[in-house]
């Protein structure tokens, strides 16, 4: 059977390989789910055999059935730019239904105020929330994401499954970082005693995920990580046999860590060290590792980060949200240490999508001590894209435009009244307003056309979120 083949020629492209090329008119040549060809100029001709019917053609594209490229579907991409797909490296699908929610509180007071409101999610709740979350993202660009999920009330239903369902029905490449919470409030943690797991269960609950849904494989779909909360809502057991579990099933282990000032003193009071030093004690960092936020690191938190390899999932969004601060993100590169973006849960980033962190990577980081130097342009496309790959393990497979990989890529429309006027179409896609989605491919399948997805209908994925938003807070309000 020939091969499915995609042709975009006359775009710019942001390839973010070892080089950061860019080329300001080039092609990219898509067959199957994989990236064959990238470069300067035209695409070079391709086996007259490989043909195919033609698709739905949009503005700027022809069908074809062969040709002098043998192109099953073919893009003019004149006014666009190229870039890898967006990829989040945290998130809580669940919040999105608990969006506007303590909105002039800090992180602690923001969890004891939303905690009891979470601990009363059930299965229809998880699914739609996630279906809203992950459209969101996925309508802006994203074709990797992670929910770290952590809330499992009892008699909740098939939460796993629904957020996994989610993500395969919207079409997206996704990493379910399996949460848990074993430390209640009767035991000096924050979440009340009813919204957490024992760690028998939270541990079984995690291998059979892995077991239903972890794929190793180049071009997997679904993966899974361990991820108990954090040192504030976890006990030091369930960590270190969280991190046995782990490394005994090849999976990834996440959490969050040093995020605000209040957590670095719950550690220091409860553990006598900070939290880099406490999670080192229970064998949390390495290569397999990443942590949200990483806010507040003092220079042997970053070194050791950068000897162990672990990695960091920067949400500058939810950090200012929540007045946690401005993470050293320009130490922390100059470090290697490996740094992606997230999105952070919804209930403290209401927006859901990954653009703004683009820009406010950018923004917020200038705001420290590097001033103007902290960050550029290319440097934060390449967090929001290579980096969250190589924090992900996936660096081979994703996050460059490069032949070889899979072809997960989006087509951003630069020549609208936004964005025009702007010479760099990097500069433009960064500091600018979020540029419309064109086309965007998860292994080399359409998930976005011309701004609208293509998996999942928009308006009733918002319909039901709003019925679910509605149906929580009702329920919350008569406990």
């Amino acid at each position: 059977m020939a091969a499915s083949r995609i042709v975009i020629e006359n775009c710019a492209i942001a390839t973010v390989d070892a080089h950061d090329t860019v080329y300001a008119s080039g092609h990219v040549v898509v067959e199957d789910d994989r990236i064959v060809s990238v470069g300067a100029g035209p695409a070079p001709e391709a086996p007259r055999t490989a043909t195919g019917p033609g698709e739905r053609a949009g503005s700027g594209e022809r069908n074809g059935s062969g040709g002098r490229d043998g192109a099953v579907r073919r893009i003019d991409g004149t006014g666009h730019l190229v870039t890898p797909g967006l990829v989040n490296t945290h998130h809580h699908f669940y919040q999105w239904i608990t969006r506007g929610l303590a909105t002039d509180h800090n992180l602690f007071d923001w969890l004891v105020a939303l905690y009891p409101v979470w601990a009363r999610l059930d299965e229809p709740m998880v699914r739609a929330a996630a279906r809203g979350s992950l459209a969101m993202m996925v309508r802006g660009g994203v074709t990797t994401a992670v929910d770290h999920h952590y809330v499992y009330p009892r008699g909740a239903g098939d939460l796993t499954g629904a957020i996994v369902g989610a993500a395969a029905e919207t079409g997206v490449r996704f990493t379910l970082a399996r949460g848990s919470m074993d430390l209640g409030a009767s035991d000096g943690g924050l979440p009340p005693d009813f919204a957490v797991e024992s760690p028998d269960t939270a541990l079984a609950g995690t291998e059979e995920a892995i077991d239903r849904y972890h794929d190793p494989a180049f071009d997997a779909m679904t993966q899974i990580a361990v991820a108990p909360c954090s040192p504030f809502s976890v006990s030091t057991e369930l960590l270190k046999q969280g991190a046995e579990l782990a490394r005994r099933r090849g999976v990834r282990l996440h959490t969050h860590g040093s995020e605000t000032a209040e957590e670095v003193r719950f550690c220091e009071e409860r553990f006598g060290m900070g939290p880099t030093d406490y999670l080192q004690s229970v064998d949390w960092l390495g290569p397999d590792v990443w942590m949200a936020h990483c806010v507040h690191m003092n220079d042997e938190d970053i070194a050791a980060f950068a000897r162990t390899g672990t990695g960091v999932a920067h949400c500058p969004s939810s950090n200012a949200r929540l007045a946690a601060g401005i993470a050293r993100v320009p130490d922390l590169l100059a470090a290697g240490v490996p740094v992606g973006l997230g999105v952070d849960g919804t209930a403290s980033n209401e927006s859901g999508e990954l653009h703004t962190e683009l820009r406010n990577a950018l923004l917020v980081g200038r705001l420290g001590p590097h001033g103007e130097k902290a960050l550029n342009a290319r440097q934060a496309l390449r967090l929001a894209t290579y980096g969250g790959a190589r924090v992900l393990g996936r660096a081979e497979q994703i996050g460059s435009v490069e032949e070889g990989k899979l072809a997960d890529l989006v087509l951003w429309k630069m020549d609208t009244l936004a964005h025009a006027s702007i010479a760099d179409p990097v500069v433009a896609l960064v500091f600018g307003a979020p540029a419309p989605v064109a086309l965007s491919l998860v292994g080399g399948r359409p998930v976005v056309e011309d701004g609208r997805l293509t998996t999942v209908d928009e308006d009733a994925v918002a319909r039901a979120t709003r019925d679910e938003a509605r149906r929580l807070a009702r329920i919350a309000e008569r406990n």
